[in-house]
């Protein structure tokens, strides 16, 4: 009887522990996802929207365990400027010397190694791949109740986007467009 009880304790011991350290996933809602960048030159900055095409963020338990998203890159959209002079700034950056959207239409993001820094801020080191080039990058992700944001700072350089850059191009001068731009993530899940 002694045996039993203790096989039928470690059962529910092992049960318990494989449920306390069960994933799951939860789809990102795209349609109340936000995306938005911030692109800084010499002479002022630009600003606008890209869409998520897809995303997930992995919990185990209540904690961050992973994440994997894919952006829209046809959908790059600038917001400060309208007409004539907002067609000719989505046609550049959608054309090869920025994202080449064409070539390529999406970019991915997989969380690789996630770090706690609070109860619901999380350290991230992520592959970011643009143009099918893939680096890491490192950013805080904040979690609320259905809600994680984040800020990313991206060097479009290493992901062959030169194209006015400075650190290429010495002599461009007021010409210049900073090397990284600024990319909001506000997750709806």
């Amino acid at each position: 009887m002694k045996q039993l009880k203790s096989i039928a304790l470690a059962l529910v011991v092992a049960l318990g522990t494989m449920t306390a350290s069960a994933q799951t996933t939860k789809k990102v809602d795209v349609a109340k996802s936000k995306l938005t960048w911030v692109g800084k030159k010499v002479t002022g900055q630009h600003d606008g929207t890209i869409t998520l095409k897809e995303g997930a963020l992995v919990f185990k338990g209540k904690k961050i365990a992973g994440g994997n998203f894919t952006v829209d890159m046809t959908t790059i959209n600038s917001t400060d400027l309208e007409g004539k002079g907002k067609e000719k700034l989505d046609g550049h950056l959608k054309a090869d010397d920025f994202f080449g959207v064409e070539k390529f239409p999406t970019s991915k993001l997989v969380f690789k190694t996630i770090g706690t820094k609070s109860n619901n801020t999380y350290a991230i080191t992520a592959d970011l791949t643009i143009k099918d080039i893939t680096h890491p990058i490192t950013f805080d992700l904040v979690v609320g109740k259905n809600v994680a944001t984040a800020k990313l700072m991206i060097d479009r350089t290493k992901y062959d986007i030169k194209y006015g850059s400075k650190s290429f191009f010495e002599s461009i001068g007021d010409k210049a467009i900073n090397d990284e731009f600024e990319l909001n993530v506000n997750l709806a899940y």
